[in-house]
Formats: structure tokens, sequence, C-alpha cells
């Protein structure tokens, strides 16, 4: 069965959020004042909107828009397309697109849903596409064509979507308790390395590698059918490297020509744009870009893993952002690397951390797998829902 199609204008009211300006002489701390809702007050996994951290003074909502409760508020900028629910009533700036449904049509948790999905993020993408600044203006949404299944049929659709994702945020909770546990055994251990209160001793990183250098400054032949991945330091995500569709592919000759001497002790960090991402080299076929640093430690002296989380702290991130260069993407120099003071608790303490790290580690990996499937699990069901295979019958 498939659902009937409508535009998101014939069942939404559809408008554009305005600002009073300035908007500094507008906010109040004044009980009277209006909600200022800001994308500071949405966090990145919630679904509602209930309060904000700024007023402003009535005389402003002329040159703003009121929102109320039950209202979809849709991000209209870079990042356009994330849909929230508002619980509280207040005004809004033009960052922002306001969705007001005809109740008798839309169900809220169904189009929340919907409205956060791939599919529609996709149709505004190819809607903006061209622009430099890829926005979510009212006549452009209000053209996209949705399914529309009946009010009763959107309910049990919605709660088939809420189990799936309450079991996809649970799986998403508990991978981001073990990383937060790791990161907490660092400090219990070692303290925080950015005012060392151990009273650590330092050493330079250059002390503790060798073959510390940077990737090829260029550009490989690729090829197609090549067994072997150029990565930068966008493939390194929190210890493995990620390989992505876009990722290019190079010949065995190529990799002849530009490859590393990498092995079980080599740590990869990224050094240009998104600095300080981190991964381990574990035997994969892969040729390095310029932004992507690499080292192999001298594991008589320091654990790769007391090392590898040393670098993923705050305390890399602080140090790197001091040297690196460059107004817009900012360049960490492979001396910059070398000089990186390193905080050397004993080895035996650090071997220690390691194995209650691995433990941990290990117990997250599994967290992930589950997460994997949880999120597999919501998205098939996303998919059936909108093409009309979720029906009334499964819901029951």
């Amino acid at each position: 069965m498939s659902w009937q199609s409508v535009k998101l204008g014939q069942i939404f009211e559809i408008a554009r959020g305005g600002s009073p300006r300035p908007i500094d002489d507008f906010i109040t701390e004044e009980p009277d004042g209006l909600n200022w809702i800001s994308i500071k007050d949405a966090s990145n996994s919630g679904k509602y909107i209930s309060k904000t951290k700024l007023k402003i003074r009535k005389e402003g909502l002329s040159k703003s828009r009121l929102v109320h409760p039950g209202d979809f508020l849709l991000t209209n900028s870079m990042s356009f397309g994330r849909p929230y629910i508002v619980n509280t009533t207040g005004c809004i700036h033009d960052g922002w697109l306001v969705l007001s449904g005809d109740k008798n049509k839309v169900n809220q948790d169904y189009f929340y849903h919907l409205l956060g999905s791939d599919l529609l993020h996709k149709k505004f993408s190819s809607l903006a596409a061209g622009a430099v600044v890829k926005n979510l203006n009212i006549n452009l949404v209000k053209n996209v064509e949705v399914p529309l299944p009946p009010l009763t049929e959107q309910q049990k659709i919605a709660a088939i979507l809420d189990a799936a994702d309450s079991l996809r945020q649970k799986d998403q909770e508990l991978v981001e308790r073990y990383t937060a546990l790791s990161q907490s055994l660092f400090l219990e251990m070692f303290g925080d390395p950015v005012t060392n209160p151990m009273g650590w001793s330092y050493t330079q990183l250059n002390n503790l590698v060798s073959k510390l250098g940077d990737g090829l400054h260029g550009t490989p032949e690729y090829s197609d059918d090549g067994e072997y991945f150029f990565i930068n330091g966008n493939n390194l995500n929190h210890g493995a490297i990620e390989f992505f569709p876009e990722t290019k592919k190079v010949s065995k000759a190529e990799f002849d020509k530009h490859k590393k001497n990498l092995n079980d002790s080599t740590i990869l960090v990224s050094i240009n744009g998104s600095i300080g991402k981190v991964a381990f080299y574990n035997g994969e076929k892969i040729i390095l870009e310029k932004s992507a640093c690499y080292f192999n430690t001298n594991e008589k002296l320091i654990n790769k893993i007391y090392l590898f989380r040393l670098i993923e702290s705050p305390y890399f991130l602080k140090y790197a952002m001091g040297g690196a260069t460059g107004s817009t993407i900012k360049n960490v120099s492979l001396k910059t690397m070398r000089e990186l003071p390193v905080p050397m608790p004993p080895i035996n303490m650090q071997n220690q951390f390691a194995e209650r790290a691995q433990l941990i580690e290990a117990q997250k990996q599994q967290a992930q797998r589950s997460l994997e499937k949880s999120e597999a699990l919501f998205n098939s069901l996303l998919q059936r829902a909108f093409t009309g295979e979720l029906t009334a019958k499964m819901a029951a």
C-alpha cells in the first residue's frame, strides 16, 4: 500500500522567524519578557524545545514571530532541516522556519520522524542544491511532497517508530557511558594533564617515537580498481581508520611509491582541519595524505594506549591549537608534533591503565554493535513507514 501524497503547504502553515535589531537591545530579564528561542536551546539528540536561555522585551514581538506548543521548528541554515517540537510559547529569529500543522491531518510524532528522515533531508537538499549557502525557504518547504496516511494510521506508525527510536537512543547512551568511563579512568589514574596535579615529569613526543612524519603532499594517480585507500585526517575516527564511499583508491604500484613504514606500534593523528582525530594502524591497505601525521611508538618507553588517550584528550587539542597556523584551516606542523610535552607516569602504571581501558573498550564495542543494529532497524522501519509498507496491521 502506498499513502496519498500531499504538499507540506497543504497541511502546514509555514512561516519564517524574524529578529528585532539590534537584538541585544531587546534582551531582558524582566518576568514579562517573551521566550527567545535560539538553536542554543535545542540539543542534538532532543525532540522538544521546552525552555529558553534568553527572553526579549514584549516590544520585540512586532519584529519577530510567536510560536506555540505543538509547532514544528526547522533549522534553515547550513545544517538545515533538523526538526524540533516546541513545548512552550516564544519568539523565533530568522534562522528558523515554523510549521503549524492541521490537527485533523497531522500527528505530531509521525511528522517529527518524517521531517527528520533522510527522505525529507534529501528532498530539501535537492531543492536547495546550487546555492552557495543552502537555506530552506518557505516556498521550498511548502512544495515538498510527503506521504500522508490516515490520522489513526499515523498514530500507530509513530508508536512503532518511537519504540525503535527509544531502543536506538538507549544504545547510544550506553556507548557514550563507556566512552566517559574510559576518560574518567584516565583522569583518576593520571590526573588532568593540563594541570598535572600529580607532578609527572615531561618529555617531548619526539623522544618516545620513531619515524614521525606526514603523508603525501600532492595527488596520487587514482584507480577505481585499486586495493589501497588514500586516506586523510577525516578518515581517523576514535581509534579506527574509517573508509567512506568517496575515499579514493590507488594501485599497488602507486602504493609502493608513497607507502610509509607503518606497523603495530603506529598511531595516526589528523593535523589539518579537524585536528586531533586519532587512530591506531591495524594493517589496513592505505597511503596517507599530508593531513595525517604518523609515528611509531617505542613501547619500552610509552604505552601506545596511554599515548592515544592523551592525544585524544582536550590536553592535546589545547596544545596543538596553540601551535597551529592558518587562519581558516588550522595546520599543526611536524615540529609542533615532535615537541608535544608528554607527561610520563611509570610505564607499569600506563600498562595497568591500558589493560583496564581495553576491557572497557571491549564492552563499548559490544554496545556499538548493538547500536548499529538498532540504527539499521530504525532506518528500515522509517523507509517502510513512508512507503506504505508499515501498515496498521503490523502495528496491531
